[in-house]
């Protein structure tokens, strides 16, 4: 289904774009040839390896009280078996340069992601770069939003995106276009990008973005399993824990100076990688050379 999927393979594309033979540049539901060959014994091996007692996290949000689930819980950890120490992860120590990919697909649109290396999720600056996501794309407010697909019609969907990890991560835009509009689309996203990482910032831009990133916080805290989740999110990946009040001070500090430079270290064209699904390769390098014309060049 992913392989039909223009929309959601280009996103794996861009992931081996930006991360190369790393792990963390492969698709995450695999390969054909690799889910295949998978047998019952590999599965119970990593099933051991993996959900070992001492690597599970309970984590828990309601009407419950604490000291009668601790005293459920240790009751069944102290028969667990603690013998495995889990899989092992692959460090990042060295990313590859900005990398290019294209497949050839005869789509109706092109299908394009420009991404680069993010931040990891225990860095300072996450707050700034959540709400430069804001301004950016991340809403129907955004600039993004408003210019490509509101006020020229030239895209359904456009929108940027972040993934944070134990020492990386990753940003990028996305959009999906016809082939007459490729070219400006993607100017419109250079000439954007510039303009905020030079903190042109326009009036009641940032506080919009602010209302808007704590809104949804708040709106999301109401379901009683995305407050577990969050709980048992940070105990799993061993950060700190962050209350709601902290969280919005945070938010609320951040300064346009911020929002700028995160912009101007995230996305400078020079470390933006491209991947594309279209009909001709030709004529998505031409586009992606208005922003990083090295990249552009890449065999």
């Amino acid at each position: 289904m992913v392989d039909d999927n223009p929309q959601d393979l280009v996103h794996d594309l861009a992931a081996e774009a930006v991360f190369g033979g790393h792990p963390l540049g492969r698709p995450v539901i695999g390969s054909a040839e690799v889910i295949a060959g998978v047998s019952p014994r590999a599965l119970r091996a990593w099933h051991r390896r993996a959900y070992s007692g001492p690597r599970i996290v309970l984590a828990a949000a309601g009407n419950v009280s604490h000291e009668r689930l601790v005293e459920l819980f240790a009751a069944r950890l102290a028969a667990a078996d603690g013998g495995h120490a889990g899989p092992r992860r692959t460090p990042v120590t060295r990313l590859p340069r900005p990398g290019y990919r294209f497949l050839r697909r005869r789509t109706e649109q092109y299908h394009v992601v420009l991404a680069a290396p993010g931040i990891a999720r225990d860095d300072p600056s996450r707050y700034a770069v959540s709400l430069l996501d804001a301004i950016l794309g991340g809403s129907a407010s955004s600039r993004l939003f408003q210019e490509i697909r509101e006020s020229r019609g030239m895209a359904y969907s456009v929108y940027t995106f972040g993934s944070q990890y134990t020492e990386t991560g990753q940003v990028g835009i996305y959009v999906g276009t016809r082939e007459d509009n490729l070219d400006e689309c993607l100017a419109v996203i250079a000439a954007e990008l510039e303009d905020v990482a030079s903190g042109r910032l326009r009036p009641g831009e940032l506080d919009r973005a602010k209302e808007n990133l704590e809104g949804r916080l708040l709106l999301s805290l109401e379901s009683t399993s995305n407050r577990m989740s969050r709980l048992g999110k940070a105990l799993i990946t061993d950060m700190e824990l962050v209350t709601v009040e902290e969280t919005l001070r945070r938010v609320r500090a951040v300064t346009e100076a911020d929002v700028a430079a995160a912009a101007g270290s995230l996305f400078a064209p020079s470390r933006l990688s491209a991947a594309g699904i279209g009909p001709r390769e030709s004529r998505f390098r031409r586009a992606v050379a208005q922003l990083n014309p090295t990249v552009a060049e890449a065999v």
